[in-house]
C-alpha cells in the first residue's frame, strides 16, 4: 500500500492542530454552530441524531493492518465498539464526543490516516475495486493514479468550494467493479489495438435525488491526460454549476441542461488552456508513486493446492464459502478473500466490532501481507491469501461471525445507516435489512437463486445505492410515516442501469414479505440458471407488479 512522505505527514498533522484549535474555540463559545460548520465538514464531522459522527477517509479502500487496528481502538474508546464501513470505502464512527475529536485525528494521524475532505462541496474520497493490484483481469495496479488524483485534489483550493460534494472512480479491470457509471466522474482504463493505455471519461453520473447515468465525455484519452482533462472538467462545473439550489447544483444536472456534447465542448476549450502544461503525467511520476506502494512478495506455487482441494472435498461448508467468497488472483496459488459484515440478525450490514476489526488485523499479517481492503459493497477484502492458508482462515472469520458465504446473493445487503442515526433519514434502514434477511435465512436457497443484488437507502440522497440494486428499497416519508418505495431491474458496471418502481410505497412490515413474492416470481419467471436481473430484463416488470400488489390486496 502507499507509504506517505513527509509532505504528506506535514499536512496532516497541521490539519489535526488547526481543527484542535477549531473546536476549542467552538466549545468556549468564540465560535458560533454557524461558523464552526463548514469548518468541521471539512473534518469529516456531521452533527447526526444522537451525537456527531466522524467519516474516516480510507482512500481507494486500503487499510494496512496497523491502521485497521487504530480504528478498532477508536471504536472502543471513543465510541461504542464498533465501526460502520459506508459505500464509500470509508468508516463512519456515530457517537462522537466533540472535544474528543482532536484526539481521534491526532490517533489517526499517527498512522497516516485522516478525515480531510470526506464531507463537504469538494472532491470526496477518491474509489476504485476492493481487487485493485490483485485481480485476474486487471490491465494494471490503478491505485498509483487514485493516489496521484488523492494528492492533487487534496486541499486543492480551486476545487474546496465546488457547488456541491463531487465523486471520482476508477477502474482498470475487464469488470467494472468501482461502479463507474453512477460518479461525478468515472474512469475507465483500457488498452488500444496497439497496447497503448487509454482512458474512457464518463461524466454527469450519480444517485441521489436525481439518478442518472454518466455518459460518455471522452473516448481514447491518453492516460498522462489523467489530471488535466479531469481538472478541465471540474473548472467548467465550478464556473457553470449552480449554487443557488443546492437538489440542482451536482454536475449531472449541468451536463444534462446542456447536454453531454454541449458540456464536452466547454471542456475541450478549457482543456486547451491546460493540456501539455505542467498536469501532464510522465511515465517517471507514475514510477514515482507506485514506488511508494510497497509490494507484496509473492511466492512461486502452484496454480492448484492439493490441500485446498481436499479441504473443499471434504468440508461442505468450506467449499460453499469459497465457492462465494473468493475472487480470482493474479497470481498463481493465491486468492482474495471476502469477508462479509452481512451476518443477518447480529449485526447491521457494514457494521464491524473492534474485537472483529483487531482479528481481521491479525489475518492480514498472519495470512498475506498486513492488507486489508473495503468494498464498496461495505464487505472487507483480505487480497492476497496463500490457496493453502484458505482453510486455516476461513474457520477463524467463521468463528468471528465474518464468514456468511453469501457474496453476491440476496442476504450480502447494502444498507445505509438510515434513521435510526441519520438526520436526512426519512425513514429506518438497519431493521427492514435484518427482517428480509430473518426471511431468506436459508442459505441454500440463497446459493439457488444465484446472483441477486439488494440496497436499502434511508432517504433521496441513496446512500445506500438502492437505484443499482437489483432490488432497490427507498425509505420515503408519508404523512409523518415511514413508508418504503421498491425498485427493480437496477445494475452496475459496464451496463449499468437504474432500477424502476414498481408501484405505490409499502408499510415496513409488508417489505419482507413484498421480497419475497418478488422472488417467487423471479423462480416462477426464471430459464434455467437465469440471474435475477436476466429475467427482470426479459418479462418485464408487469409480472412483478401484479405479484406483489394482487397479494397486498388480497391480505388487506
Amino acid at each position: 500500500m502507499y507509504q506517505y512522505d513527509d509532505y504528506d505527514r506535514a499536512l496532516v498533522h497541521e490539519r489535526v492542530a488547526q481543527f484542535r484549535d477549531q473546536v476549542e474555540r467552538r466549545l468556549s463559545g468564540a465560535l458560533s454552530e454557524e461558523e464552526f460548520l463548514p469548518l468541521r465538514l471539512q473534518n469529516g464531522l456531521y452533527l447526526q441524531k444522537h451525537a456527531y459522527m466522524l467519516r474516516v477517509a480510507i482512500p481507494y479502500g486500503t487499510l494496512a493492518a496497523s491502521q485497521l487496528r487504530v480504528l478498532a481502538r477508536i471504536a472502543r474508546e471513543f465510541d461504542r465498539g464498533y465501526g460502520h464501513f459506508t459505500t464509500r470505502q470509508n468508516i463512519q464512527f456515530n457517537w462522537i464526543e466533540l472535544q474528543r475529536a482532536p484526539d481521534i485525528l491526532a490517533l489517526l494521524a499517527e498512522v497516516d490516516m485522516h478525515a480531510i475532505q470526506t464531507s463537504g462541496n469538494c472532491v470526496r474520497n477518491i474509489t476504485t475495486e476492493a481487487f485493485a493490484g490483485v485481480a485476474a483481469d486487471e490491465l494494471l495496479d490503478p491505485r498509483p493514479l487514485a493516489e496521484i488524483l488523492r494528492q492533487w485534489s487534496t486541499i486543492n483550493p480551486e476545487f474546496l468550494y465546488l457547488p456541491r460534494k463531487f465523486k471520482i472512480a476508477l477502474c482498470a479491470a475487464s469488470e467494472d467493479r468501482a461502479a463507474v457509471a453512477v460518479h461525478d466522474i468515472g474512469l475507465q482504463l483500457y488498452r488500444d489495438e496497439r497496447g497503448e493505455l487509454l482512458l474512457r471519461v464518463l461524466v454527469g453520473g450519480g444517485l441521489g435525488r436525481t439518478p442518472i447515468i454518466g455518459q460518455v465525455l471522452r473516448e481514447g484519452l491518453p492516460w498522462q491526460h489523467l489530471l488535466s482533462y479531469v481538472e478541465a472538467i471540474l473548472r467548467v462545473y465550478n464556473r457553470h454549476g449552480r449554487r443557488d439550489n443546492k437538489y440542482k447544483a451536482r454536475i449531472k444536472i449541468l451536463v444534462k441542461a446542456l447536454g453531454t456534447e454541449a458540456f464536452g465542448r466547454e471542456v475541450e476549450a478549457e482543456w486547451q488552456h491546460l493540456k501539455d502544461g505542467p498536469a501532464e503525467l510522465t511515465a517517471a511520476e507514475y514510477a514515482r508513486v507506485a514506488a511508494a506502494f510497497s509490494a507484496p512478495t509473492y511466492q512461486q506455487l502452484d496454480a492448484t493446492d492439493l490441500d485446498f482441494g481436499a479441504a473443499l472435498a471434504r468440508e461442505p461448508a468450506f467449499a460453499r464459502w469459497a465457492a462465494r467468497n473468493l475472487q480470482a488472483h493474479k497470481v498463481p496459488g493465491y486468492a482474495a478473500v471476502v469477508l462479509s459484515t452481512k451476518p443477518g440478525l447480529s449485526a447491521p450490514p457494514g457494521d464491524v466490532t473492534a474485537a472483529q476489526m483487531d482479528l481481521v488485523a491479525d489475518l492480514a499479517e498472519r495470512y498475506g501481507f498486513g492488507e486489508i481492503r473495503i468494498a464498496h459493497e461495505q464487505n472487507l477484502v483480505l487480497p492476497d491469501v496463500r490457496k493453502a492458508d484458505l482453510f486455516a482462515l476461513w474457520r477463524e472469520a467463521e468463528a468471528a461471525g465474518l464468514a456468511t458465504p453469501n457474496i453476491g446473493l440476496l442476504s450480502d445487503i447494502i444498507a445505509c445507516p438510515g434513521g435510526d442515526y441519520c438526520a436526512l433519514a426519512n425513514a429506518k434502514s438497519i431493521p427492514i435489512a435484518q427482517a428480509i434477511q430473518a426471511r431468506f435465512e436459508d442459505l441454500d436457497y440463497l446459493h439457488d437463486l444465484g446472483e441477486l443484488s439488494l440496497n436499502i437507502s434511508g432517504c433521496m440522497n441513496a446512500c445506500g445505492h438502492h437505484h443499482i440494486g437489483n432490488i432497490g428499497i427507498l425509505g420515503v416519508d408519508k404523512n409523518g410515516s415511514e413508508w418504503y418505495q421498491i425498485t427493480i431491474g437496477g445494475s452496475q458496471g459496464h451496463d449499468a442501469a437504474l432500477g424502476k418502481v414498481i408501484g405505490p410505497a409499502f408499510a415496513a412490515e409488508q417489505v419482507p414479505g413484498v421480497i419475497e413474492r418478488l422472488v417467487a416470481t423471479f423462480v416462477s419467471h426464471r430459464s434455467g440458471d437465469e440471474r435475477f436481473l436476466d429475467t427482470v430484463q426479459r418479462i418485464g416488470l408487469e409480472p412483478f407488479k401484479q405479484r406483489v400488489y394482487h397479494a397486498a390486496e388480497a391480505t388487506a
